[in-house]
């Protein structure tokens, strides 16, 4: 016996007036809702705004942190964000749209491998609720390090467009330079006869003494002057397109491990909007004679774009907003010079901006707030384009 009742039956008994009392009553209760989300939302906003508009100035933009809140800046913060938001959403994006393509039009009829398929939605739904400090993890070990199958950050076993070199600093305050094939040499020590590299790349002899006795005192000969037995430090100059294995603590690194952070809600909001284009569109393609390819490539993909940009919006105001798996990753949030490279050092405003919150000192809560506001900015300036992205194509396609 079916004891379900059908949604229209339970209207059956009701009086027109209990229904429209009723349909008024929840109408209002949504309102409602929304009006106290917006309120609060705005009371938030307001506050930090009026806290923050204070130190909101071009020194806070362009400088780096510093003990003293007066100087302090966000400058290496923001391009770290920057060039970590623009290369996870390049990698992120093509993979995850990519995927969502094979699983929603290109299902196995094979019966083992409609199992496979299963299994692989299956977890791609899970892992979208992995908490991110687990991404952050697994970036370590995986990004980070590799494993040590590449050998370790300060000796890559594979790097192009550096050039390293040991580093000697001279009784006249004198960088000196001293050329190496790769960071697994030894440390160089100074010795009798030795030559190196100014900072204008010219080669000069050193003066070599045996004690900081025998320095010399005129200036122009403490120039180039280096006691005997003294090692150098290990320094490195990149190129633009510098590359290494493995990837070390550095942008490209956390710019994977934030894709892996948004990557499940990149895929399944693309097979939602896969799946939202009509059947028909389809059918009609392969009776035209186009292969199933040209069908998505033609026809469904570009129908489905809108969905898809709204599903990048999310996604990457997640990413830029994500905190846990970077502190993991980079650590370090005292850094005075932007990324010039992909391996570079980074740091991202979120990780400064819960630093800042986190201090006693009035005056860094006031930067806080002054970060949160920029934040904000940036994260809308990326929506605007993937907004624009969306209304242009939905122009396109109407």
């Amino acid at each position: 016996m079916n004891d379900k009742v059908h949604p229209l039956e339970r209207l059956e008994g009701l009086e027109p007036r209990n229904r429209k009392f009723w349909d008024s009553a929840f109408r209002w209760l949504c309102i409602f809702v929304a009006s106290t989300s917006i309120f609060f939302l705005l009371v938030l906003l307001g506050s930090v705004l009026l806290i923050g508009v204070k130190t909101l100035n071009w020194n806070f933009l362009t400088h780096y942190p510093e003990p003293l809140p007066e100087n302090a800046g966000i400058g290496p913060a923001i391009w770290g964000t920057i060039w970590v938001c623009i290369v996870c959403g390049c990698l992120a994006l093509p993979t995850g749209v990519a995927t969502a393509i094979f699983l929603e039009e290109f299902k196995p009829r094979n019966r083992w491998l409609r199992k496979f398929h299963s299994f692989v939605q299956l977890n791609i739904t899970n892992l979208a609720g992995v908490p991110s400090v687990v991404y952050g993890i697994l970036g370590l070990t995986l990004f980070v390090s590799m494993a040590g199958v590449f050998g370790t950050p300060k000796e890559p076993a594979v790097s192009v467009g550096v050039d390293y070199f040991d580093q000697f600093f001279s009784a006249g305050e004198k960088a000196l330079l001293i050329p190496i094939e790769d960071a697994s040499a030894p440390a160089t020590v100074v010795t009798e006869g030795m030559k190196a590299m100014n900072t204008d790349g010219e080669w000069v002899d050193v003066n070599v003494v045996k004690s900081r006795r025998r320095l010399p005192k005129d200036a122009e000969a403490r120039k180039y002057a280096l006691i005997s037995g003294r090692e150098s430090g290990r320094i490195e100059k990149a190129s633009w397109y510098y590359f290494r294995l493995p990837f070390g603590r550095s942008v490209l690194a956390g710019a994977f491990t934030l894709m892996l952070v948004i990557l499940p809600v990149v895929i399944i909001s693309s097979q939602e909007a896969i799946r939202a284009v009509p059947r028909s569109l389809r059918e009609a393609g392969l009776g035209l004679g186009a292969t199933p390819w040209q069908v998505v490539r033609n026809v469904t993909l570009p129908a489905a774009i809108p969905g898809i940009m709204t599903g990048a919006i999310l996604s990457m105001s997640r990413a830029i907003g994500e905190a846990a798996p970077i502190l993991i990753l980079a650590g370090a949030v005292f850094l005075t010079a932007s990324p010039g490279n992909l391996m570079d050092n980074f740091t991202v405003m979120p990780l400064q901006i819960f630093d800042w919150a986190g201090r006693p000192i009035k005056e860094f809560h006031s930067l806080a707030a002054s970060g949160i506001i920029l934040l904000l900015g940036i994260l809308f300036l990326f929506n605007s384009v993937a907004v624009i992205i969306r209304q242009f194509t939905q122009k396109q396609n109407s």
